[in-house]
Parts: C-alpha cells; structure tokens; sequence
C-alpha cells in the first residue's frame, strides 16, 4: 500500500507539471489584492480568530499545496538556555496527539506528503507540502494540527534528540566554518540575544529538561505568535478553513515581545588555532533589519562588492587577479533587528595575511567610492532577470511570503521589487555604503592553522 501511494503521488506530480507547462499563461492581478504582476501571484492577508496573521497565495496549476507555520520562536527567545527553541523545534513531530513517533513520520509517508521543520535565529517554522486532494489534505492536515498543537514531548525522544545535539555540537568543533561563525556571531552581538548559537553549546544543551521544551512551547507556539503561510491549489474558502484548523487550535496566548537593539560593533579581531587545511576569515558589522529603509540601495551595492559571484568585486580582487582565494564574498543578512554584514573567505595558511589585507581594502574602496555606473547597470540586469527563477515554485513562493508576513513588509513587495532595483543609483549605493559601512569597527575572526598577525 505503501509503494502504491508513493508510486500514485509520483505520477500525479509529473502530470500536473506537463499539464502546467503545456496551459500556462498569463494571469492578472486585481488591484484590490498585492502580488508580483510579473507571476500572477496575487497575496491575501486577514487575522484568525485567535490573531494568527493568515497570508494566502491562489496557485492552482499544480494539484498541490505547500503550508508553512511562522513562529516568533527561534534562538532568540532561549534566553539562558541556548538550544532550547531549537530542540523544542526538532521534538515536534517525535509523538503527538493519539500517535508516537513511528505513527507520525507513517502518515506523512502514506499521503506522499513532505514534513519540515527548522529553527534561524529569528523564527521556528514547521512547514507541510500535500496533494491538495481533500483524500490526501485532509489527513494530511490532522496531522500537522496535532504536531504543532499537541506534540508529546516524551522523555525517551528528548533524550535521544539531545544526545543528537551534543553530536552535532562534537563534529561542529572539527568544522572551521562552524568554530569561526560561533566566535563571529559572539563577539557580534555580545551580550544580545542574536549573541545565542542555535545550536546551543554542550554545556546548555545538557542542562535542558522536557519541562523547559514544554514551557518554551506553551509560550511561543501559539497564535498570536504566528504567521501562517498557506500557497497552492484551494480557493479562499478552503484555506480559511484550513487556517482555522491549524491556527485557532492553539491557544491564543501572547506575541513575543520587541528584540532589544543591537549594541554599536566595537570591532577587534579573534585568532582561533585548527589544524585546517585554510585559514576561515569573517569579517563584518551589524547591518541592517528587514525594511530598512537603505535596504535596495545596500542589497544592490553588495551584489556588486561581493554577492554576484565571479563578477563581484572582491572575488575579482582577491581570486581572479591574485589567486589568493577560492571563495570570497560579502552579504547582509536582515532580521528582526540589525542582522549581520559578513565579508568572508578561505585562503590558504601562508599567505592568510596578504589576503586579509587585500579583502579589508577592496571593502574599504568600495565604500570610499561607490560603483561604476557599468557596474549597477550590470547588477540591476542581473538581479532583475533572474528574479522570476526565485518565485517558480509554490515552495518557494510560501517562502517568500513567509518573510513577508512574519517582517511586516508591504503585500506589494514581490509586485515592486524589480522596480525598486532599478530605481537605485549609483549615488544611492555610495551614500548607504558610507554611512552605514565602517571597516574601522570591523569585527574579524581567523581560524586555522596559523593566523595573521592582528591589526
């Protein structure tokens, strides 16, 4: 029975591609409703009963829908107990309602529908991909409800999932990547809550208890806390229903409150000693939130310093030019509050100095001097032609849609991003870099095997 409804949902999934491939056309966007006019893609937005924020996408060319839960509830809310949003995160689905933990992973299975759950700094989120079949949705859905509303927590699954953890925390301190973003992340944010590894250390990990992952849900994982994210194949009413299942099931509880602001970046730098085969080197400030106002003008001047690949400017200094690294590139990474600006490379050990140099100048005449207008010209191209390939899935529309929901960005953003990067000059580009870029409170962090001398 099992291989039969794989087989069956395989074969349904293949049909509904040709079919789409083969009857796609344009769609209009109402104007009472916001979306992407270059997609048809056209974002609905209310409040559940219980004030879960519901954004709903119409995508009826596949026979599917992609569900995801938002919650305020990532590694920012442990607090003292670094780990914590995440293991309470992975329990989930580890026993809930009536069904232990083999019953559970059994009826996604036999629906062909696909569970997920993941936990960042900023969020949690549990997600559902289904045949939108009411046959397959809606046991599909009973099951999600109770995953989230009801899940066990038993003690014998909490205990394997932390001795998981201090696994994944052991071969993390082999990894240099891992050590470096640690000590970035630490001295970054010190003393805030984004200060937190969402992993947790071992220390933290092994003092959590059940009682604390079931507080932690019982605060967080309820409907106030929550963006709902519902794409695919219903009509409104159907996903009213559905958000009304799955959001109003919870208790209504209480937002989490405002993160604090990110304390000004004093800079300094951090040598780490591994035997790696490269020397790791992240380098960067507190950037920028979502919405910020300087958001295109940085977006776009990043993609020219170090975001697009073989055409940036640092790899073309520091690789193409010099062959001092592999790897090197720049991004920002908003969140709630100002998330990170990260420069990073790998380089190898003897010549680790000579490279940090190179990067730390590229940056510095970057935001001393802007873009060419070649430059911008090639970016906005670039950003703006292969936009629709990030929004061509329904998966990767509820994606986007999450961040739209959970950051409170405008319904429209989808609709007017492309019109926004062409809006940006290279004047716009030169302001933001300089008044909101400073290499001289740089935090720098070097792992591995031998370090270049400090600045």
């Amino acid at each position: 029975m099992l291989g039969s409804r794989r087989f069956l949902f395989v074969v349904l999934a293949l049909v509904a591609v040709l079919l789409a491939l083969a009857l796609l056309k344009p769609r209009t966007v109402h104007e009472e409703q916001a979306g992407a006019v270059s997609t048809g893609l056209a974002i609905q937005a209310w409040r559940s009963e219980k004030g879960a924020r519901v954004l709903y996408v119409h995508a009826p060319q596949l026979p599917m829908v992609d569900v995801r839960l938002v919650f305020d509830a990532g590694a920012a809310r442990d607090g003292d107990r670094p780990g914590l949003a995440r293991l309470t995160n992975l329990l989930l689905d580890q026993g809930a309602g009536e069904w232990d933990t083999n019953t559970v992973a059994e009826r996604f299975e036999d629906l062909g529908a696909v569970y997920g759950a993941g936990v960042a700094r900023d969020m949690a989120t549990v997600s559902l991909r289904s045949l939108s079949d009411p046959a397959y949705l809606a046991p599909a859905l009973e099951t999600l409800a109770a995953v989230v509303q009801h899940p066990r927590f038993e003690p014998a699954e909490f205990a394997r999932e932390r001795e998981r953890t201090l696994v994944v925390l052991a071969d993390e301190k082999q990894q240099p990547d891992e050590l470096a973003a640690r000590a970035f992340y630490r001295a970054l944010y010190d003393g805030h809550p984004y200060a937190s590894p969402v992993t947790g250390t071992e220390a933290s990990v092994r003092a959590l208890t059940v009682e604390a992952v079931r507080d932690f849900h019982r605060r967080y994982y309820v409907a106030a806390n929550l963006v709902l994210v519902i794409v695919g194949d219903v009509d409104r009413a159907r996903a009213e229903a559905m958000a009304a299942q799955l959001a109003d099931g919870l208790p209504r509880g209480e937002a989490a409150p405002p993160l604090p602001p990110v304390p000004a970046t004093r800079g300094g730098m951090q040598r780490l000693e591994h035997p790696s085969s490269q020397v790791h080197i992240l380098m960067g400030q507190a950037g920028m939130k979502r919405g910020d106002p300087d958001y295109f003008a940085l977006y776009v001047g990043n993609h020219i310093l170090g975001g697009s690949g073989f055409s940036s400017r640092i790899l073309t200094e520091v690789r193409e030019k010099r062959g001092l690294a592999y790897s090197a590139y720049s991004y920002f990474a908003p969140m709630r509050v100002a998330g990170p600006f990260v420069v990073g490379m790998q380089t190898k050990a003897g010549q680790a100095g000579e490279a940090l140099k190179l990067l730390e100048e590229t940056v510095r005449r970057f935001v001393d001097e802007g873009p060419t207008a070649e430059e911008l010209s090639h970016a906005q191209k670039n950003i703006t032609g292969g936009f629709p390939l990030r929004i061509d899935s329904n998966s990767d529309i509820a994606e986007y849609v999450a961040m739209i929901g959970f950051y409170g960005l405008p319904l429209d953003y989808l609709a007017t991003f492309n019109a926004r990067v062409e809006a940006v000059t290279v004047e716009a580009i030169r302001d933001a870099f300089q008044r909101r870029v400073h290499p001289d409170r740089f935090v720098t962090v070097v792992v591995g095997p031998q370090a270049p001398p400090a600045k």
